[in-house]
């Protein structure tokens, strides 16, 4: 099924490309124009399909996540010092994204008009500290689901998680049924992520009839710039492991190699979740400290989609020439730390996760569109990297723990086999 979609993403980039040129060298500017039109009834569905489904999907993936955290919390200290990495590892990510499409400046010189006045006169400089904490507890949370107001619905699901959590029984029948909201909602989210290649093919072509072919080299360099950012990442998180476990640890890069070339291939950092966890006990790790540090660091530790998600917001906010003020930047870094927990093992987190991030700043929804077209190929990249950072994670935390086997036992084990 990965294979066939793959296929059909790259058909329709291919088929986009093609139909785009031809609109934009055989017609006249105003019947490209209206042919660029014509193709954005197919984008404006996808992007509200989008937006359908932000806050039902946040709110209870959130809060089921959330109301299960005693679990890690029993652990006691093996989860915070897994946390504490987590979050660590969050940050650094977040700002190797942020620092790299500032030098790098992917989206400058496509200067898109925004697509309403609103949107072009976005006046980033009234945000105050004042503003942004009021404005963080919703007056309803029924409005803020309306408006898809991202941080109000992450603080409500924060408050009722936490109390089912406290609660002893944990409410069974109230998580029940979130869990199962949840599901439901994962499962819409796979129904509307098929619908992809339409709105791939339809903003290709659109954006190509309009702004011609040179647009593919802003591509090239959006793609080129990530990935050159997240080879800086796989430097960090490897010098870092062999920092705190010692040299020994460049043997685990080459046993996830095998797990991190499938989540590459089929861009799922999940599909290669057994054989990384395989992978990592053959290495030494305990099975108790990598069983417990793999499936949370599905939850809390995507490296690659947190950087993606950085990386190309303010990629949209370049192309259509919108600065962003540096306590904006500040306040974006902290709410993609957050929504980005409640997104794990959802099909194409990363665009719901940025869409909501565009609204939040009133940065053109559109250009979730520009992402659109090279987002699988994206996808590949982040998804290698969350099982890489998932892996550094878990050796670090074993190391602490002293739940490491020794190298005379790692030499031992093959002997025997």
């Amino acid at each position: 099924m990965n294979r066939i979609f793959t296929y059909m993403i790259v058909g329709a980039m291919i088929l986009g490309v093609a139909v785009g040129w031809a609109c934009n060298q055989y017609l006249s500017p105003d019947q490209a124009k209206a042919a660029a039109d014509g193709f954005s009834i197919i984008t404006d569905v996808f992007l509200r399909l989008i937006k359908m489904i932000i806050a039902p999907l946040v709110f209870s993936t959130l809060v089921a996540g959330i109301a299960h955290m005693e679990d890690a919390a029993t652990i006691g200290r093996v989860g915070v010092k897994t946390m504490g990495w987590f979050i660590s590892a969050s940050v650094v990510s977040l700002t190797i994204g942020l620092i790299m499409v500032h030098l790098l400046q992917p989206g400058v010189g496509l200067a898109l008009p925004a697509p309403n006045a609103a949107a072009a006169t976005v006046d980033v400089s009234t945000f105050t500290l004042r503003d942004f904490i009021t404005h963080l507890v919703p007056k309803s949370i029924v409005e803020a689901m309306a408006n898809n107001e991202i941080l109000q619905i992450v603080v409500f699901s924060v408050f009722v998680g936490t109390a089912v959590s406290a609660i002893d029984d944990k409410a069974p029948a109230v998580l029940a049924l979130v869990e199962q909201i949840a599901q439901i909602m994962l499962k819409v989210t796979g129904y509307v992520m098929r619908t992809a290649p339409f709105a791939i093919f339809a903003a290709l072509a659109a954006t190509i009839a309009t702004q011609g072919i040179e647009v593919l080299f802003t591509y090239v360099k959006f793609v080129g710039g990530f990935y050159l950012s997240l080879g800086i990442l796989w430097g960090l998180l490897v010098a870092a492991v062999v920092l705190i476990v010692g040299p020994r640890a460049l043997k685990l890069m080459g046993a996830i190699r095998q797990p991190a070339l499938l989540a590459f291939s089929t861009a799922s950092s999940e599909a290669a979740y057994p054989r990384t966890l395989e992978e990592l006990q053959k290495f030494g790790l305990s099975r108790k400290v990598a069983s417990f540090v793999l499936p949370l660091g599905y939850s809390f530790n995507l490296d690659g989609s947190m950087m993606y998600c950085t990386f190309a917001t303010l990629f949209i906010a370049q192309a259509y020439g919108i600065d962003m003020s540096i306590g904006q930047q500040i306040t974006m870094l902290a709410l993609l730390m957050v929504t980005s927990k409640g997104m794990a093992g959802v099909p194409r987190a990363s665009l719901v996760v940025i869409a909501a991030t565009l609204a939040y700043f009133d940065l053109p929804e559109a250009g979730l569109l520009l992402i659109l077209a090279v987002d699988h190929l994206l996808d590949m990249g982040r998804s290698a990297t969350n099982v890489v950072g998932n892996s550094v994670a878990a050796a670090v935390v074993a190391k602490w723990e002293n739940q490491i086997d020794t190298p005379q036992d790692e030499q031992a084990a093959p002997l025997k086999a």
